[in-house]
């Protein structure tokens, strides 16, 4: 099966990208997050996921960095909490584009680490992933990323790898307490 893994970031996808190619998956690194702002934080990002990839040796994409469509398509939900409505539409705007890429580039499925993080709802994640792939015919695969030793491992390559670990993620940063 030739997968697409859409990826947010280095620190949530290093433990899948490291177990993927330790099974030796054909899989290809997505990169498609045009919530992140501003776009110097966007192209940190971009650039931790590649050094990732290169180190496994894992074929990296980067699609479209279109940060006035996300903002058009969340418009009125600027206010909305982390794991709240501007989160559905920004998981459903990425994985509906990243399948739709799939689908023209003759991938088999798409999977993500959007889930990955804890300050991320997993069940939105793969609710927006469900009703993108009915769109577009494209099968979502979910990966493992926080059970099985996976976050532990996250953690470990993160400090291992002196990965960029960004404290918000990505529209705008979390409300320091």
């Amino acid at each position: 099966m030739k997968l697409l893994l859409l990826s947010c970031c280095a620190p949530c996808s290093v433990a899948v990208i490291e177990k993927l190619a330790r099974e030796k998956a054909d899989f290809t690194v997505l990169f498609y997050n045009p919530n992140i702002r501003p776009e110097a934080e966007y192209e940190k990002r971009r650039d931790e996921n590649l050094k990732v990839c290169r180190l496994y040796n894992v074929p990296f994409i980067e699609l479209e960095y279109d940060n006035n469509r996300w903002q058009n398509l969340t418009k009125g939900l600027e206010n909305e909490p982390e794991r709240g409505k501007r989160c559905s539409v920004c998981f459903y705007m990425r994985l509906k584009r990243a399948m739709e890429y799939a689908r023209e580039q003759g991938f088999d499925a798409v999977a993500s680490v959007l889930g990955v993080s804890r300050y991320k709802n997993l069940a939105q994640v793969n609710a927006a992933a469900e009703q993108a792939s009915l769109e577009t015919g494209v099968p979502y695969e979910l990966v493992e990323g926080r059970k099985g030793g996976m976050q532990e491992r996250r953690q470990a390559l993160i400090k291992d790898l002196h990965l960029y670990a960004q404290d918000y993620c990505g529209c705008r940063p979390r409300a320091v307490k």
